[in-house]
């Protein structure tokens, strides 16, 4: 049995994964909208990045015996007034995904629960690809997004971007 906070931190956790794929099909809504499809393609797959997250947690979870409870998962509710918003929005919201790992890793480390920080240690090292991803994808728009033709290559760009399931053993 894994520690009753640790526990609760990681039940926590996989509801705020399932949040952040809505979050980004939220974001994927919008550039469908705004005929931006590679954009919607590349938020589409973050979505399915972001379920498997919570369900690789869940499994960690049921593998050690410990009740998964699933809460509701709260509306995006943001607006978007520009390209970049959501953009913004979605480094900002990685970064405080990683801090919720931390916490996680933290608190684990606390009661020296070594299964679940070599567990965690994948999250660590994927939440610092998805903030990098997410800065990159930023600094790309800046430095494209003002001229058509360019915003129109990055778009083709983003829409070559495909899912590759993670192969994180329990």
């Amino acid at each position: 049995m894994l520690d009753a906070k640790v526990t609760e931190l990681l039940n926590t956790q996989v509801n705020k994964e399932f949040y952040s794929a809505y979050l980004y099909l939220d974001f994927a809504n919008y550039y469908t909208e705004q005929g931006l499809d590679g954009f919607a393609n590349w938020y589409n797959v973050q979505a399915q990045e972001e379920r498997d997250h919570a369900m690789l947690m869940m499994k960690y979870l049921q593998n050690n015996g410990c009740k998964v409870t699933l809460e509701a998962i709260d509306k995006p509710g943001q607006t978007y007034a520009s390209f970049s918003d959501p953009l913004k929005a979605g480094y900002e919201h990685e970064q405080y995904v990683t801090g919720l790992i931390h916490t996680i890793y933290a608190a684990a480390n606390d009661v020296k629960d070594f299964r679940t920080m070599q567990f965690l240690d994948w999250f660590v090292k994927e939440q610092g690809e998805e903030e990098t991803n997410a800065e990159n994808l930023i600094k790309k728009y800046e430095l494209f997004g003002s001229d058509p033709r360019a915003l129109y290559m990055l778009d083709g760009e983003l829409a070559a971007r495909t899912y590759a399931a993670p192969s994180l053993v329990l």
